[in-house]
């Protein structure tokens, strides 16, 4: 049980399910329950809970399919953690994505026609074949795979704002479009899913810089090894800069909190640790250095993500609204 729970990459998808859960606990219920709105219906409950468990269902399946046609690249880059094959027999894990695909999209279709909504059900059936394609050819051509999981990746955040809106539609019929909810939510989730899009898309490419021995094996295509690691380094950097500068345009054009709470959290919680991960991506020289600064960057997501919880204690303050229905700010 341990080595599916691995081979899932259980850890992944609690992280998923939490930020899922953040992003219309901390991002949407704020927004829709401002005093001029007042609106009260969310996806609570078991509708929430389903939206969650068909992302994290096709997250795993997708991640049991990356492993299966992985398994000779697994070989030369990972043989000490490598699990099918050694624990878990290649026929078997084919069978475990379908089943966990298969019930992903069944859930998220249930979801789309509750919803009434063509767009939710055309992710949920398109998602799976994205990620089918990923594993079996996508990452090992230049850039593709790369652009390809970084999307569905901001897609699992951004979901959440296109479920959430066609529910409200779907109970409040054509209302909520003639307030500035529509246009809030998809700015602000919008925001987080560009924010996971990015970071995953640096992740990535640092991981085919650790990978690089066991891909050019099997005649890969990826960054560095079509380019070389120095350039890609450069490249990586690039990324980091346009994050940065990405983020102090946003606190300066489009976050008017009173304060400096929301910069202060910023600088020293995202833009900090992407100086350091510019620094160990420039510094690295052996795959631990590369699997180093990618499980890095994982951490810089977080704290990205976290920001959420400073949204949502801002907006609690300027409009009085009850933080996780225990208190109110005054």
């Amino acid at each position: 049980m341990l080595k599916i729970l691995q081979l899932i990459r259980y850890k992944n998808l609690i992280f998923i399910a939490f930020i899922q859960y953040l992003m219309h606990e901390t991002i949407f219920l704020p927004i829709i329950q401002k005093p001029e709105y007042g609106f009260t219906e969310t996806l609570s409950g078991h509708i929430l809970w389903l939206l969650i468990l068909s992302t994290v269902l096709i997250a795993a399946g997708g991640y049991v399919l990356n492993d299966y046609f992985d398994f000779k690249i697994d070989k030369i880059n990972h043989p000490d953690k490598q699990i099918i094959g050694t624990y878990i027999s290649k026929q078997t894990a084919m069978l475990l994505h379908q089943i966990l695909t298969f019930g992903g999209t069944i859930a998220g279709l249930a979801l789309s026609w509750y919803a009434r909504s063509f767009t939710l059900a055309f992710i949920f059936v398109v998602v799976p074949g994205l990620l089918w394609f990923y594993s079996a050819s996508y990452k090992r051509q230049f850039l593709i795979g790369n652009l390809t999981v970084s999307f569905v990746s901001g897609l699992s955040v951004l979901v959440v704002a296109i479920f959430g809106l066609a529910f409200m539609k779907k109970e409040y019929s054509g209302f909520i479009y003639e307030t500035s909810i529509p246009s809030d939510v998809q700015g602000w989730i919008g925001a987080f899913a560009l924010f996971a899009f990015l970071l995953t898309f640096i992740r990535e490419i640092i991981k085919d810089m650790e990978d690089e021995h066991g891909d050019r094996e099997l005649e890969c295509r990826t960054m560095p090894i079509v380019w070389g690691i120095a350039k890609t380094k450069i490249f990586v950097v690039g990324l980091i800069t346009l994050v940065v500068a990405l983020l102090l345009v946003a606190n300066y054009n489009f976050i008017h909190f009173d304060g400096n709470l929301t910069i202060k959290y910023i600088a020293s919680g995202v833009i900090l640790p992407l100086f350091i991960l510019a620094y160990l991506v420039i510094r690295a020289k052996s795959s631990p250095d590369f699997q180093q600064a990618a499980a890095f960057s994982k951490f810089i997501m977080l704290t990205g993500v976290l920001y959420s919880f400073v949204f949502y204690y801002l907006m609690a303050k300027l409009y009085g609204l009850t933080l996780f229905n225990v208190f109110v700010l005054k």
